[in-house]
């Protein structure tokens, strides 16, 4: 398992270093705005230190994430950072924003399964029942949702991003229904993840009592 584990963590980091190489190269070129060339390539660079998130975590927390809950994660980096921001299919899709939403809940729901299994400590998850997972981790997703969005307001305050599409790409405020439906839609496509993650484990817990037992979070002794 610990090798399957290097091996896609090597696959990533090569995937990043060619995105990043493509950063700079765009940067060199001047296809973009010096401004702008450097934050896709500050991000990029963050997106390469996000990869080693699990790991940090275990060194800071002594906690370990299951492998299944990390590829998950890496998927979401990949589309989000790399794909997303670095190739710019952000831009050039524009549905994209909507897909990262609907998969970003579900790997936090993942992750809320994960958490209250910590939280029971050594309780036998075969003896609890799944709705608990189920809910907890519906009811996690939705609540990260929701501060994302407040980051996203703050950001829009503080810096003026139109991270929440609150005004058009040539700078007319939208007004009424019209300027929540970023927002709206966004809350929306979190939910819709949220439950399909849900029915998704739902249909995998069928007949396996432990089936959680595979997400949950465990505490890394000395």
């Amino acid at each position: 398992m610990f090798m399957t584990y290097k091996k896609y963590r090597s696959a990533l980091l090569i995937f990043a270093a060619i995105c990043l190489a493509y950063n700079i190269y765009e940067f060199a070129i001047g296809k973009y705005s010096t401004k702008q060339g450097i934050i896709f390539i500050i991000e990029c660079l963050a997106g390469v230190a996000l990869i080693f998130l699990p790991e940090i975590i275990t060194k800071l927390f002594r906690l370990v994430l299951p492998e299944k809950i990390v590829y998950f994660y890496w998927f979401f980096l990949v589309i989000s950072v790399f794909l997303g921001t670095s190739l710019h299919m952000i831009s050039i899709v524009s549905f994209w924003d909507k897909i990262l939403h609907s998969v970003s809940p579900m790997v936090l729901t993942a992750l809320g399964y994960g958490l209250i299994g910590f939280f029971m400590k050594e309780a036998d998850i075969s003896k609890t029942s799944p709705w608990l997972f189920l809910l907890f981790g519906f009811a996690f997703a939705g609540v990260c949702g929701v501060f994302w969005e407040f980051w996203e307001f703050l950001c829009d305050t503080i810096a003026d991003m139109n991270l929440q599409r609150y005004a058009t790409s040539t700078g007319e405020l939208l007004v009424g229904r019209a300027a929540l439906m970023d927002t709206m839609g966004d809350l929306l496509t979190n939910t819709i993840g949220a439950v399909l993650m849900g029915i998704y484990a739902l249909v995998q817990s069928h007949g396996k009592p432990d089936y959680f037992e595979e997400y949950r979070l465990k505490k890394l002794h000395k």
